[in-house]
């Protein structure tokens, strides 16, 4: 037979409550503050089914472009054949939640500026770009024994004991 191709086809998993997660939503969720301009993630919250986006934008993150009562509008952006598109969304505020994507940046940030005022302050120079994790410095192991003897272990001539 041939399967459905309905709005909430082949969403069993995604469309579900994880385990020990099911019941109301939190009062904190209804609360939360959100800006116009603010980063947030598309996570469907399957109890309400009001104001749901369609499985393609679970996951996504976008940017919250209109505000009302009770949603939010989003920007996210869409594959469309090969092209991106950026699409414009309104869901209810119960499947949403504040995007952490933003967070490492503001504090590098953060940290760029407090690292330029210090070194205005003190009259060195510093670099704020991001260098990559360079490897570990090599080091000497202590031998065993303590005794800075080196022992030398040969292999055993092989045998048939038949």
């Amino acid at each position: 037979m041939p399967h459905s191709f309905g709005t909430r086809a082949r969403t069993r998993h995604m469309f579900a409550k994880k385990f020990r997660q099911h019941g109301p939503v939190h009062l904190s969720q209804y609360l939360m503050k959100i800006k116009v301009g603010d980063y947030v993630d598309i996570f469907a919250d399957p109890s309400i089914h009001r104001g749901m986006p369609h499985k393609g934008y679970h996951g996504r993150t976008g940017i919250v472009f209109n505000v009302t009562k009770a949603a939010v509008g989003v920007r996210v952006n869409k594959l469309v054949n090969g092209r991106i598109i950026e699409k414009r969304i309104h869901v209810r505020i119960e499947h949403v939640r504040q995007s952490k994507c933003q967070k490492e940046i503001l504090e590098r940030k953060a940290f760029n500026q407090k690292a330029k005022e210090h070194a205005r302050a003190t009259g060195e120079k510093v670099s704020l770009k991001r260098t990559p994790k360079l490897p570990k410095e090599g080091y000497f192991l202590k031998a065993a024994g303590d005794d800075g003897v080196l022992t030398t272990i040969q292999p055993l001539p092989f045998s048939d004991l038949v």
